[in-house]
């Protein structure tokens, strides 16, 4: 209980001021960004008006919004009226997206049926900011448009399929803890220690279920839907920067694999599957074609090598592996700026190891993962995979002098 009291707290916070902190930060962005959109004297103006109007409009909510019934019509109207801020806003300058995202956040608030169409909604705005503002000013940008917009289209319908699939399991869980308390509540007139201990331990069991079941979500969409939006942006930037029709053709056709990748990778993800990778192929040959397509795709050079013994192993550790192989590449292309890239899978006599290492300009490890933020994220990311099947990962690097990922786990054979 302790769990969801925590959980509904944090909801209750971040619904009461995450708009503000949104805000804030999409002003300073447009600020700083202005003079690049040429934005006009007057637009400065409206944009100005239009933050006033927001902040105005969140006050009066968090004044009037606690305590409304369920789908009550001032929620609904409140969530129009933030939708069209944000929209216009975006119009504006597309980094109050920032802003606009919270479409997808407080769209609970709409019956079903609004729901999915608040959430349609914003995916336009989504995709207008992320292929370069509204509304699109040439035949490429269009197509950027096209491919993002389904692409915010197709995730945010799987998101709504994991909330609603989320609260039937949490009513289903909730009407089996009413009718566990009725028992124990019954058990507890003859035996009432061992009935408390009892609801102590499925209390205990619940929450670590919900908990595990999160931390594996959220290193799934990272592993997965994150990477592949972040490839998606690199190829659809590399088609507008190009001025040869054949080449931005080619990138937006990666980037629509891209889409369609991340996309599998998601419904995956809900239904708790490996790695599509590993589905057809075994670790080395998957982890040689991510290293050829992440080659490919940044125009990196790049090597995979195999030592020992290849034998066939549990497919948690196969996927933990791969995983850390894909978390560790694209950090080298985000933030690395290298070269040359070395991946190495070795096969030992108790345990498997791999190595990624690139001559990139390195950075403080120690650092990163104490702000908790950007790649550090990826780093805690990769120890936490390691260590749930008590293996570690450990990182060399230090700026100007590239980087070193060193992941070792237990070599334990399928079946």
């Amino acid at each position: 209980m302790a769990s969801d009291t925590t959980a509904k707290n944090w909801g209750d916070r971040f619904f009461r001021w995450g708009p503000y902190a949104l805000l804030g930060l999409a002003t300073l962005l447009a600020t700083l960004t202005a003079d690049m959109f040429l934005m006009t004297l007057g637009e400065k103006y409206a944009t100005g008006s239009l933050i006033v109007a927001a902040l105005v409009l969140h006050l009066w909510w968090n004044r009037t919004g606690p305590g409304l019934p369920e789908y009550h019509a001032v929620g609904r109207a409140y969530y129009v009226i933030r939708f069209a801020l944000g929209f216009a806003l975006t119009w504006l300058n597309p980094f109050f997206s920032v802003y606009a995202v919270l479409g997808y956040f407080d769209v609970g608030m709409l019956p079903r049926r609004q729901m999915y169409a608040g959430m349609f909604a914003t995916a336009v705005t989504m995709a207008g900011s992320q292929s370069g503002g509204l509304l699109p000013t040439s035949g490429l940008q269009w197509v950027a448009f096209g491919a993002l917009f389904a692409l915010n289209v197709g995730l945010t319908f799987v998101f709504a399929d994991v909330s609603l699939k989320e609260a039937k399991v949490a009513k289903a869980k909730a009407a089996t803890i009413a009718e566990l308390e009725l028992a124990n509540s019954r058990l507890e007139q003859a035996l009432e220690e061992n009935a408390g201990l009892h609801a102590q331990l499925l209390v205990q069991a619940r929450e670590a279920g919900v908990n595990d079941e999160r931390r594996r979500m959220a290193a799934e969409i990272h592993d997965t839907i994150a990477q592949g939006l972040a490839g998606i942006i690199t190829q659809l930037q590399a088609a507008v920067d190009s001025a040869d029709p054949a080449a931005s053709h080619a990138h937006v056709e990666r980037a629509a694999d891209l889409a369609r990748h991340s996309l599998g990778e998601a419904r995956r993800s809900v239904q708790d599957l490996g790695p599509g990778a590993l589905e057809h192929d075994t670790l080395p040959d998957a982890l040689k074609n991510i290293v050829e397509t992440w080659s490919t795709s940044l125009g990196v050079r790049a090597e995979f090598t195999v030592t020992g013994t290849v034998e066939p192993l549990h497919d948690e550790v196969e996927a933990t592996v791969l995983r850390i192989a894909q978390e560790a590449l694209a950090n080298a292309g985000r933030h690395a700026r290298a070269t040359r890239v070395g991946v190495t899978l070795s096969y030992m006599d108790d345990e498997v190891s791999l190595d990624v290492r690139d001559d990139g300009g390195g950075f403080d490890p120690y650092a990163a993962l104490q702000r908790g933020t950007g790649r550090g994220f990826g780093l805690g990311g990769m120890r936490s995979r390691a260590e749930r099947i008590a293996g570690t990962v450990d990182i060399e690097s230090e700026p100007g002098h590239g980087t070193a990922v060193s992941a070792r786990v237990p070599l334990v054979r399928h079946g």
